[in-house]
């Protein structure tokens, strides 16, 4: 097939004048290598991983489009503060978008590469808000017949970062686990995985509305953060679960050292004999996102056996090899309609997605909120 020699990109600049600089650029269609595939990008979902690097930390309530709707530029301020942190990012255009999904258009001339040739794949590896993508086939899961671009564009971050919350609990000898933000696409995944696992799984929620939505897909253990007897239901929920891991995607304010509070509290109520230096039962959270910027607060009221700490999923990834990753990516594959079926609230063009009203959506994190970038459209 003829290809074009130029495509679009979304590229993210910060720029000498302490301003973030989001635009369309056009760029060469590569030809790729040996061990490469040229994927014509067809869906690319924006996953709250990829804000840090799209925004800048800017301040995107003083965002200001010009520009045409063609060819769009987004402009805001990045506050002084944040502009230390991104000394090394000044002057460098970058591309976004860590996964997504597409056609095999053009392949290198090894068998690796060749066998992909016009499958449907999905990808990983950065630059994925493009109309082509030439990466590595090693980055690529191929999909199954039947499955589309838009079924297979969250088909790595989201579900591996399921499936290795549950093997991180395996492996660090926990048995049962906590979730927060747990009726986001990623928490509904996870309850799907942990109920197929008979894995015991403590949601916490923050409204009414979500608890509804996890109990249609079979949740067993919820808790509203917001309810006044929240603390009672969490211990409850942990002394009946025995979790003692916990996985929390909103890094600041009271709620990891609450949920370690809890933990503390859930355990005493089996003790027999008092120590004051707590239970000698290890208790961790995990924070792996941060959807509240504020900082983390810890009381201290959970004996000394505790950790708190940051996680990950391509460290994580490495911990655990390349068979074992292949093992988790062919679950993804085979169930990529069901365990790991995502829903997007609007599909957008690289120009739309661009767009400030766009970006007051998607940018503000909210569960049920998600956006799916179609470069071909």
């Amino acid at each position: 097939m003829s290809l074009p020699n130029e495509a679009l990109q979304l590229r993210s600049l910060i720029t000498e004048e302490a301003s973030l600089e989001l635009s369309l650029a056009n760029v060469a269609v590569p030809e790729p290598g040996p061990e490469e595939v040229l994927v014509r990008m067809e869906a690319a979902p924006i996953n709250p991983s990829d804000l840090g690097l799209l925004f800048g930390m800017a301040d995107m309530t003083r965002a200001e489009a010009s520009g045409t709707a063609e060819s769009p530029l987004v402009t805001a301020p990045v506050p002084d503060n944040i502009m230390r942190i991104m000394r090394p990012r000044v002057g460098k255009s970058m591309g976004v978008g860590n996964e997504g999904a597409g056609v095999v258009v053009a392949a290198g001339s090894s068998a690796t590469a060749q066998a992909l040739l016009g499958r449907t794949v999905g990808v990983i590896g950065g630059e994925m808000y493009s109309q082509y993508r030439a990466v590595n086939a090693l980055m690529c899961l191929p999909l199954d017949e039947g499955t589309t671009p838009r079924e297979g564009a969250s088909c790595f971050v989201n579900p591996l970062t399921a499936l290795g919350m549950v093997e991180t609990m395996r492996l660090e000898g926990h048995t049962a686990l906590v979730h927060t933000a747990a009726a986001s696409n990623l928490g509904q995944m996870l309850n799907k995985i942990c109920l197929a696992d008979g894995v015991e799984l403590v949601n916490i929620v923050r409204k009414a509305e979500q608890v509804e939505t996890l109990k249609e897909i079979g949740a067993k253990t919820i808790c509203n953060s917001s309810s006044d007897s929240f603390r009672e239901q969490l211990t409850d929920a942990l002394e009946a679960t025995g979790a003692t891991l916990a996985f929390d995607a909103t890094g600041g304010g009271e709620l990891a050292g609450n949920i370690l509070s809890c933990m503390e509290a859930a355990l005493n109520r089996k003790a027999t004999e008092y120590s004051g230096y707590g239970s000698s039962e290890h208790k961790q959270v995990y924070l792996y996102g941060g959807l509240d910027r504020s900082p983390t607060i810890l009381k201290r009221d959970y004996g000394m056996a505790w950790g708190l700490g940051g996680w990950l999923l391509t460290p994580f990834l490495s911990k655990i090899g390349i068979e074992a990753m292949q093992k988790l990516q062919q679950r993804v594959a085979a169930e990529i309609k069901t365990t790991f079926a995502s829903q997007y609230t609007a599909e957008v063009s690289l120009a739309e997605a661009l767009t400030l009203e766009a970006i007051a959506v998607y940018g503000a994190q909210a569960t049920g909120q998600k956006y799916l970038i179609n470069p071909a459209l």
